[in-house]
């Protein structure tokens, strides 16, 4: 990792770090707040866009799981730094299910059975199954993936009987148009479609919720997320024109 890390960068690895604890501290206390264990919610630092560098940074102050939804821009992340855990988050198009597949450890966002039944084919047989969680769509966007909630447990229960795929629960995000109260709305939505999936016979019930990003994470520790999804809040500002994450 170190090959990524030139001395003229100091500056940026102490900025990324001190971005990093600042976002943990906020994580830490929205966890006091709601009488959760800070434990139980994972920082995934979503590095769309950003350079191979600046993850190298990441990693250097402690950073180990990034999220990627430009294939293109993220494979040579993902084989320069092979020491990184790497989730593969947003829309899933049919063609690009392989390689997903092949260098990713989790998927936020699977939406269809054909997407899932693509994904355990065609995932190698030497790694671990691929740790997936299923997007949601709440309030009917049609600019967002992500199956109805009536669709779910049919859905649901198709990965959980793909062998090279592992259900680890629900993803969704809430309009930007929305304030805090209808994301809280909107987050408690998302939790209980959680809790009201019957338990896997051998796994019990499924506990995750990738929810909650740089602008409302707090909300969403509060409803329940245990994956918080940060980019800007670490990275800086995107790249490309779109949501702030």
């Amino acid at each position: 990792m170190r090959q990524w890390l030139s001395p003229s960068s100091d500056d940026v690895i102490s900025l990324i770090s001190e971005n990093l604890q600042q976002v943990q501290t906020r994580i830490h206390e929205a966890c006091l707040v709601a009488n959760r264990s800070p434990s139980d919610v994972q920082l995934l630092a979503v590095s769309k866009t950003k350079p191979i560098e600046d993850v190298a940074r990441a990693m250097a102050a402690g950073q180990r799981h990034f999220g990627e939804n430009y294939l293109q821009d993220a494979i040579p992340k993902v084989l320069a730094l092979p020491d990184a855990c790497w989730h593969f988050i947003g829309q899933i198009q049919s063609n690009k299910t392989r390689d997903i597949a092949t260098h990713f450890d989790f998927v936020h966002g699977v939406a269809s059975e054909k997407v899932a039944t693509r994904l355990n084919a065609q995932r190698p047989d030497d790694k671990l199954p691929l740790r997936v969680f299923v997007q949601i769509n709440l309030v009917d966007e049609a600019t967002k993936s992500g199956v109805e909630p009536k669709a779910l447990p049919a859905l649901v229960d198709h990965i959980q009987q793909l062998s090279r795929l592992e259900f680890m629960g629900l993803m969704a995000i809430p309009p930007q148009s929305f304030g805090q109260q209808a994301r809280r709305d909107f987050f408690i939505g998302l939790r209980q479609l959680l809790e009201q999936l019957p338990a896997h016979p051998e796994t019990g019930p499924a506990k995750n919720l990738s929810m909650g990003m740089s602008d409302d994470l707090e909300t969403a520790i509060a409803c329940g997320a245990t994956w918080v999804r940060i980019g800007s809040a670490i990275f800086g500002a995107r790249r490309t024109p779109g949501e702030t994450i």
